[in-house]
């Protein structure tokens, strides 16, 4: 049977570990699971408490409007306006998607179709690429490394594609990789698509999720970035909420409008009683936000300190829930998956093959900070028995 769009994905080449995962399992193995970005942290109580009251009435289980609750988009743009000191028109600049990944597919659609082109960075969340893939768009990518100027390789990959790049979508703090970006990195983007005529996409699912000091700067902080751009924001993260689906795409009017208009054809928005326990979430838990990062970096510390410890030196990332690590040297024959799966089968750990995020990635793996201190600290100290 021949099916249409599917044919152009790869093989998911998370399911070798995942399916090696499930069959320890079930032999009785507790395998630490550092592999699926799932948080494992708890939402917010008092979000939890609203969801509740908000299902216990009848009206909310009605279809919602697909764009979003006002007092939801209202929401989004008050926490930007806190956050990053940018004024957004709830009414024309914001919208609520069904979570990040939706939007993002979504927006793809209107934004570019067969003959165009995508720049994209690489390694990538797998969604950034094929986001673009599924409109039917032909996606460049360009290589990401942290000791690399990646703002002049991606310059050069716009300069040397024909037709001339439509789109170009970043996501800083990155997935998988943790690079982080100034604002600087920004200004010099949207100088560059204003004099070159390319809309910009910015993935900021890591907005919140960052220490030391450094604070995350939002795309939409520079001078004329509405003009050429959108962001999206997600409470995945930050929150705690993966599981609750919500995400807004914010920036400019055009493009806002024009995922409306297909939304308006797919979905019925959000179930209203998350768009409601969202509004609480938005206006009432940046101290949550803090607890969250509080524990994110206590995990970051005593993975990086204990395998520096077990002599796997990793950089410590500055941001996201992740931590990206270049296989040690007398195993990176073996590539990412295999390595994976021998610390699955040796270590008792789950990690994610860096080749699942690109090519490019096959001499890392990606640790995911979703289990707590002790069960992190125990997988160090399984890794640091099978790197002996």
């Amino acid at each position: 049977m021949e099916f249409r769009r599917i044919d152009n994905l790869p093989p998911y080449v998370f399911a070798a570990v995942n399916q090696r995962k499930s069959e320890a399992r079930r032999s009785g193995i507790d395998v630490i699971d550092l592999g699926f970005g799932n948080p494992d942290i708890p939402s917010p109580p008092g979000v939890v408490e609203k969801l509740i009251e908000a299902v216990g009435h009848g009206k909310n289980h009605r279809y919602s409007a697909s764009r979003g609750l006002p007092n939801l988009r209202k929401a989004v743009a008050a926490r930007y306006e806190r956050a990053y000191g940018v004024t957004l028109d709830p009414e024309t600049e914001v919208i609520n998607t069904i979570g990040a990944k939706e939007g993002l597919s979504h927006l793809m659609w209107v934004l570019v179709q067969p003959g165009d082109i995508a720049l994209v960075p690489e390694p990538s969340y797998p969604i950034h690429i094929y986001a673009a893939v599924l409109a039917g768009a032909e996606v460049r990518r360009v290589h990401l490394s942290t000791d690399s100027d990646f703002f002049e390789q991606l310059t050069a990959a716009f300069r040397t594609s024909w037709p001339k790049p439509r789109v170009i979508v970043t996501s800083f703090p990155h997935n998988p990789t943790t690079a982080t970006v100034d604002v600087t990195f920004f200004e010099r983007l949207v100088d560059f698509a204003h004099r070159n005529g390319v809309m910009l996409v910015h993935d900021f699912a890591y907005a919140d999720i960052s220490f030391d000091g450094y604070q995350p700067p939002s795309l939409l902080q520079v001078d004329g970035a509405k003009e050429v751009a959108v962001e999206l924001y997600t409470l995945s993260k930050s929150h705690s909420m993966a599981g609750w689906r919500v995400g807004f795409v914010v920036g400019n009017q055009e493009m806002v409008a024009a995922l409306q208009q297909i939304k308006s054809y797919l979905d019925y928005g959000t179930f209203q009683p998350i768009q409601i326990a969202s509004i609480i979430a938005l206006n009432e838990n940046d101290a949550y936000i803090e607890e969250v990062v509080g524990e994110y970096r206590r995990r970051r510390d005593t993975l990086v300190d204990g395998l520096a410890r077990a002599g796997w030196e990793i950089e410590k990332p500055r941001a996201t829930m992740f931590v990206w690590a270049k296989i040690p040297e007398r195993f990176r024959h073996m590539g990412s998956v295999d390595f994976a799966l021998d610390l699955l089968d040796k270590a008792e750990v789950a990690v994610s093959p860096g080749i699942g995020f690109g090519p490019s990635g096959d001499d890392h793996i990606r640790f995911a900070l979703v289990e707590n201190d002790l069960r992190i600290a125990q997988a160090v100290r399984n890794i640091r028995r099978y790197l002996k």
